[in-house]
């Protein structure tokens, strides 16, 4: 059976209101589109604790700075909706930029020091953007459930807190990083890697799994354990390191590998910047 499709947030909102009205829970997998695997499995989820599931689709301008990819983000409506239909989803919400943003946004959701590290450090605004479109989501949604991935770890920890510090009644829900049989992280992006970089892109959960080990043989020193993931970056010509770091619950590096302790990477291979992060202990 197919979701219903909307564009617009009124008619999102009559939609959603029925379904509230029958006393359906709701369950929201805010994207991005170009949905793969890892999105599949948060439908999967909600679809699992929730009556009615929401699908947004919406590439955010906010959230991209005048020299990334906003223009050449991948845009498949018609693949995204089929995806979603296959995976259960009761309704897509896939509004345009003139109806998130009708007039200049003037208001905007900061949460510093958790964006202030990590992809932080390098794209500025880009935290601000996410954590404003994703409120933007709840408000017009109102789910009971909102389902994010934890590779994109730093988001998932700032939305977490975004929605604990406003006291948002969503439950903020994190379903594990989906990986290809080698060990890259399903992203949308992985589709501008040509062949060569596609060879070489699993190098970072190399690096992110060599991490680990270390900690979980008993290495306690972070500078110890980001030396070796970083040797094993270098030794690949096509891997361009922005960041490795060993960081925890609030995103900040740490001398002393502890429980909860995450390491965390950004590699580029040619223009295409890619992340990922694994738990440590």
């Amino acid at each position: 059976m197919n979701p219903v499709l909307t564009k617009t947030i009124q008619e999102t909102r009559y939609r959603l209101a029925s379904a509230r009205q029958g006393g359906k829970s709701i369950g929201l997998v805010p994207t991005m589109g170009a949905l793969h695997m890892g999105h599949a499995r948060l439908i999967d989820a909600a679809r699992s604790e929730c009556d009615f599931v929401v699908v947004s689709i919406f590439v955010n301008p906010l959230q991209f700075a005048p020299n990334e990819d906003y223009s050449r983000y991948p845009r498949a409506l018609q693949a995204d909706f089929e995806v979603s239909g296959r995976r259960g989803a009761d309704l897509v919400f896939a509004p345009g930029v003139d109806d998130m943003y009708p007039e200049e946004q003037l208001t905007f959701v900061d949460v510093p020091k958790l964006s202030d590290t990590l992809c932080g450090a390098f794209r500025q605004g880009h935290f601000r953007g996410v954590a404003t479109v994703v409120l933007k989501l709840l408000n017009i949604v109102q789910p009971d459930r909102a389902y994010f991935g934890e590779k994109d770890m730093q988001q998932l920890a700032i939305i977490r807190r975004m929605a604990r510090d406003l006291r948002l009644p969503t439950a903020i829900a994190a379903v594990p990083t989906v990986r290809e049989t080698d060990g890259l992280a399903m992203s949308s992006r992985n589709q501008y890697l040509d062949a060569t970089q596609r060879q070489a892109a699993p190098v970072v959960y190399r690096s992110l799994t060599k991490a680990r080990e270390l900690a979980q043989a008993g290495e306690q020193d972070a500078s110890i354990i980001q030396a070796a993931a970083l040797d094993i970056l270098k030794a690949e010509p096509q891997a361009r390191v922005q960041y490795f770091e060993l960081v925890d619950d609030d995103m900040q590096p740490v001398r002393a590998v502890a429980k909860g302790v995450h390491a965390a990477a950004a590699v580029f291979f040619g223009p295409t910047r890619l992340i990922d992060n694994i738990l440590c202990l």
